[in-house]
């Protein structure tokens, strides 16, 4: 190998001034060249871009890959070159246990065919999540990923190339001042000129880099604007699955599990009036009006309170916020702060639970409670 023995010497050298003249800067006993007020507000635009960008770029890769291993694994498969393998979805491999234990149970059987029915839809999702990874990590991931790994490293390399050629002028400033011969000061004279000339070329080469980072923040604009619409498109084809299975389960579980707590007008011979949570839970709230007593001929000839079981699901805990006084034997009175137990039965009035206390039971009405669980 052949080695430069005068150029190896002559960049030890240079290093070396460079290094001395650092150091008195930092010491405070040399002067030092400041950059023009542009070119510094562009290196802070700058850094600030590339931090910000280095956050953003980890944290959408946490997001859309949650497993850290998983993601050493792509890291090693891209710095390797190499196709990274598909990944099962946890919906799809949610989905597939559903199916495969539908097989155990028996398909014909109502848990089994739901378990099929279910395990469907959520390979559904898991699908609609594997195209929502696809298309930010080619989008959004992709454009940050080579900001970073390549513009940025460009104007890194020219910056520190400009902190060396202002390293270098500064050093001809002071070797010009401590020159005492006209040789001497003639010579010094020539290399600061050079060495200028050299940093005013490096400045400007280095001024345009970072002038670019406009053009870096027009382009993420539009990878963010490419992101939020792969996001909204993968939240409403989830939305439509679960509405989707959400009708195949009503239609075929019917009234077999209906929702203890699901607020129907259409069952009841009364209007709703207000929300009973939003009325229930205001703090300092003053006592609410007495509710309709639902006690008409068609719901006291249906419902009669010491024949009301509970239901196997759907019981609830809840806090009395008003002392509450029972209008007959079919009402629970209640004490403010209590905690009470209360469901709700088929084609009871929705302003109205029933509420159980020890042995005592009875309706009570929805707008005195705060639901707990």
């Amino acid at each position: 190998m052949d080695f430069n023995v005068k150029k190896l010497a002559s960049d030890a050298g240079v290093f070396f001034t460079r290094a001395v003249q650092y150091t008195e800067e930092k010491l405070g006993q040399a002067e030092k060249t400041e950059l023009d007020a542009h070119l510094e507000n562009l290196i802070a635009r700058a850094d600030c871009t590339k931090n910000w960008t280095e956050k953003i770029f980890r944290q959408t890769e946490v997001l859309l890959q949650p497993n850290p291993s998983a993601r050493i694994e792509e890291f090693f498969y891209e710095k390797l070159d190499r196709k990274i393998p598909s990944r099962t979805t946890n919906a799809e491999l949610l989905g597939q246990y559903m199916q495969d234990a539908a097989k155990e149970f028996g398909p014909g059987t109502p848990y089994g065919s739901t378990l099929i029915t279910v395990g469907e839809f959520q390979k559904r999702l898991g699908g609609a999540e594997r195209e929502f990874l696809h298309t930010s990590a080619i989008n959004f991931l992709t454009p940050l990923r080579n900001f970073l790994e390549g513009d940025w490293k460009t104007i890194s390399k020219e910056r520190r190339l400009l902190e060396n050629r202002r390293l270098d002028l500064d050093v001809c400033k002071a070797r010009l001042k401590k020159a005492k011969s006209a040789e001497a000061k003639a010579a010094a004279e020539h290399e600061l000129r050079v060495a200028q000339t050299e940093f005013d070329r490096q400045a400007e080469v280095t001024r345009l880099l970072l002038e670019g980072i406009s053009s870096t923040h027009v382009n993420h604009l539009r990878c963010l604007h490419e992101f939020v619409e792969a996001q909204a498109a993968y939240y409403i084809q989830c939305h439509k699955h679960m509405q989707d299975l959400q009708k195949e389960l009503s239609c075929a579980n019917g009234d077999t599990f209906p929702n203890a707590f699901a607020v129907n007008a259409s069952t009841s011979g009364v209007s709703t009036g207000p929300s009973p949570l939003s009325t229930a839970t205001l703090p300092g709230a003053s006592s609410p009006s007495r509710p309709t007593n639902p006690s008409n001929a068609l719901e006291s000839s249906t419902l009669k309170i010491e024949e009301v079981k509970p239901p196997a699901t759907g019981t609830r805990k809840a806090k009395v916020l008003y002392d509450y006084d029972a209008a007959d034997t079919s009402e629970l009175s209640l004490l403010s702060d209590e905690l009470i137990t209360v469901y709700t039965v088929p084609g009871m009035d929705p302003d109205w639970l029933i509420g159980e206390r020890g042995n005592q039971k009875g309706k009570v009405p929805v707008t005195y409670l705060e639901l707990l669980s």
